[in-house]
């Protein structure tokens, strides 16, 4: 691979290497022994960010790997923090590449969108980003409220969608945050959209317990959560586009989109909700380091 951003680090070498000769011969004519330095000193390594979140870092990480095994130079410039931390310095340059969630980022540019299904959210991100951003192709992985219920009560009940949820005899109890009971998603939401009635119980941080426990039947987990795989839960697909959707989505610097989407776009196409889940229970459960679970991701998607 021999990209132009490739060969702007080859020729800043035979140009250091050309003014070394020249200096060396004690007198030239050669117009390139009088430049020193490439203008402003910039770098052309792709600095790549993340969030300072276990899960956002593992991804950066994976893009990191990738653009390194197909030749690119990188920087990288983790756990920056959160989104007024960070964005500016995508939007000064600063930053190349960032690990995004689609629903999230599209309601800090465009707080009153209405936008909610995938490609809906992806389309309005694209014309909400700010000159110089733009974003590459989105995962199917996301990180975004659910209703999860556990695999045994799925199975019991032939539950694949929120709106299955309808269907079942036994009465419903959700948990959640207590914010969950004003929000549009919340009870109210769920009746509205798909027709369920639920009553509702403010678990709070106990909420994934309280699932397991069968206090609650119905609970909002965050669909990235590593307990879903570690606790044989089950996200019910949703259909209508109750939540906002808030899939995985590289936010790039236009000037090197085109550059980089090969292998960026690649690595999207291959994370997959499971997926991103078993990454995180391989940070949170086994204590692997980002470094060697993006290693392993790549080598079984084919993509090192």
């Amino acid at each position: 691979m021999f990209t132009a951003r490739k060969k702007r680090v080859l020729g800043i070498a035979t140009f250091a290497l050309t003014a070394s000769l020249a200096l060396a011969g004690c007198g030239t004519s050669d117009p390139l022994a009088e430049e020193t330095t490439s203008p402003g000193g910039e770098t052309d390594a792709i600095v790549i960010g993340s969030q300072a979140y276990y899960s956002n870092e593992i991804v950066a990480e994976i893009y990191a790997q990738a653009l390194e095994g197909a030749g690119f130079e990188v920087e990288r410039s983790f756990n920056i923090g959160q989104r007024d931390a960070y964005l500016p310095s995508l939007e000064s340059g600063e930053v190349d590449l960032f690990p995004e969630y689609s629903g999230n980022l599209l309601q800090f540019y465009d707080p009153e969108t209405e936008a909610r299904s995938p490609e809906d959210v992806y389309s309005a991100l694209v014309d909400a980003l700010p000159e110089g951003l733009t974003v590459l192709e989105q995962s199917t992985a996301s990180d975004q409220d659910s209703y999860t219920v556990t695999e045994a009560f799925a199975e019991e009940n032939d539950l694949t969608t929120i709106a299955d949820l309808a269907d079942v005899s036994v009465p419903l109890t959700l948990g959640g945050p207590p914010e969950l009971a004003e929000r549009p998603y919340g009870p109210e939401g769920l009746k509205a959209t798909y027709g369920v009635d639920v009553a509702f119980e403010a678990t709070g941080d106990t909420t994934v317990e309280e699932l397991v426990a069968g206090t609650v039947n119905v609970a909002n987990v965050f669909t990235a959560d590593p307990r879903i795989e570690t606790q044989k839960l089950r996200v019910l697909e949703d259909p209508e586009a109750l939540f906002l959707a808030s899939n995985v989505v590289p936010l790039v610097n236009a000037d090197i989109a085109e550059e980089i989407a090969d292998v960026i776009n690649a690595v999207s196409a291959a994370l997959t909700p499971e997926g991103l889940v078993s990454l995180n229970v391989q940070s949170q459960v086994d204590e692997k380091s980002p470094e060697d679970i993006a290693s392993a991701w790549l080598a079984e998607n084919g993509l090192d």
